[in-house]
């Protein structure tokens, strides 16, 4: 049964023992001034440990450099032509029938004639039929069937569509028209990320009793270093969360109206794109087989792409952890998973890096969806993983002008023989070695310019909690 730890009765905060002699017998006014001196910890205990988020994007993908405002690419459309509204208003038994198409966006059936096509109804029944297509016409396409009884579709009912080859008399002419391939075109613009930190000369030159702990091993008794190292931490960060919530910004909305169509326009990010092109799991963590088997039945319906990496928060973690441990007959006890025997002297395993059904999931932590300051302290309606494939795809790219081949996930930075926007970090003032104004300050400037490109959004799964 599932439980969890009340939070009444707590826990006790405040000594339980009494200071029994009298309060003068302490020193209570440690004043560098006086003989006396406290014992302390000068250097700084990193009681958060590595508190930057930023490794994602470089697991999964790549940086290349861009040359302009916008970024465009074309992905690769289907290969077969399928209608799924298509109704006839001919009565079950008929020989013959015009079947018209009501998909949206259809403006023209690219049906022809001759070609065999399979009809089948959509609910309610299980009835198909095969036929040959004799007239095509606008959004309607006419039929005879195979069948000696004729149609096996009621009339008027919601059925699906599509060509699965051709027949033609001996002698008779050869199949009339052709299809012209298509490609969806997709894009993204950059956006201008920065940030900056300023020091005064005065303060570069005081000491501190601290030592600074910094994660990049930095250390010293200038306080300005750490300011100035976790400002930079954060802007690193702020590079990678960027491109991963980043949104267009709309018509109309306020962030355009703030400064023009030509300031805040926005990206579109990872989390945006997935929910635009992509596939969506609501309602909580797949945490059943049969969970992980609707999810693959879609990606079987998309680009089917073999690798395909998780990045969970812990809760989704700890989910495909239990429901892998009790596919075993011992794994309610957590005793005999895991390709490894057990004995007293070993700590048991209760953890999976990954499964395979259909295809191969590889399973990771990802810390940006855990950090108590970031994503993992939102409560409603909360990214709790993401699905991305693995390896690369080939697309057309519209700068080069030719096939180019591109991890799934990549970031495009701007860059030419001249200028490189990838990262960029100056310092200006009158100290710390800055020799460009009288300002008596050191100030350290942080710039970037660039935009996530998600390639095949289609292979990609957002899980959420709603």
């Amino acid at each position: 049964m599932a439980g969890s730890v009340q939070t009444s009765p707590g826990f006790a905060i405040t000594p339980s023992s009494v200071k029994a002699t009298l309060p003068s017998n302490y020193i209570t006014n440690f004043d560098f001034l006086n003989q006396y001196l406290p014992d302390t910890y000068e250097k700084e205990f990193e009681r958060y440990g590595n508190r930057s988020i930023a490794s994602f994007l470089r697991q999964v993908g790549a940086e290349m450099p861009s040359n302009s405002d916008l970024i465009k690419w074309a992905e690769q459309g289907r290969l077969h032509t399928k209608y799924v509204s298509c109704t006839s208003a001919a009565a079950a038994g008929s020989d013959t029938a015009t079947w018209t198409v009501a998909d949206a966006g259809i403006t023209a059936c690219n049906f022809r004639v001759g070609q065999t096509v399979f009809l089948s109804r959509n609910s309610g029944g299980t009835q198909s039929d095969k036929a040959i297509i004799t007239a095509v016409s606008g959004l309607t396409f006419t039929v005879a069937y195979y069948n000696g009884p004729g149609q096996n579709i009621p009339v008027s009912t919601a059925s699906t569509a599509f060509v699965y080859g051709s027949e033609f008399k001996k002698g008779a002419a050869g199949m009339s028209g052709s299809l012209e391939a298509q490609d969806d075109i997709f894009d993204n613009s950059p956006i201008i990320i920065k940030d900056n930190y300023e020091v005064s000369g005065s303060d570069m030159a005081q000491i501190g009793w601290v030592e600074v702990t910094t994660e990049n091993g930095a250390t010293g008794y200038l306080w300005y270093i750490k300011s100035e190292h976790e400002t930079r931490l954060r802007f690193e960060d702020y590079l990678e969360m960027s491109m991963v919530e980043g949104v267009p910004a709309e018509t109309g909305s306020g962030a355009i109206a703030v400064t023009g169509d030509v300031g805040n326009k926005g990206t579109k990010g990872l989390f945006y794109t997935i929910e635009q092109r992509g596939n969506v799991w609501g309602g909580g963590n797949p945490s059943t087989l049969a969970d992980f088997d609707a999810i693959i039945q879609r990606l079987d319906k998309q680009g089917a792409i073999q690798e395909n990496m998780l990045f969970v928060n812990r809760n989704f973690g700890f989910d495909i952890d239990d429901m892998l441990a009790s596919q075993n007959s011992y794994g309610a006890n957590g005793t005999s998973y895991g390709v490894f025997n057990n004995d007293e002297t070993m700590a048991l395993n209760l953890g999976f890096k990954g499964l395979k059904r259909g295809y191969d999931f590889y399973k990771t932590d990802w810390k940006y969806l855990n950090d108590a300051t970031l994503r993992g302290g939102i409560v409603g309606g909360e990214v709790n993983g993401v699905l991305v494939p693995a390896g690369s795809t080939n697309v057309y790219d519209m700068v080069m002008g030719k096939n180019a081949k591109r991890p799934f996930l990549h970031v495009r930075y701007r860059a030419s023989e001249t200028e490189n926007r990838r990262y960029k970090t100056w310092i200006t003032g009158s100290a710390g070695g800055a020799s460009t104004s009288d300002l008596d300050a050191m100030k350290v400037s942080f710039l970037s310019e660039r935009a996530l490109c998600t390639l095949g959004a289609n292979n990609f799964f957002l899980f959420k909690t709603a």
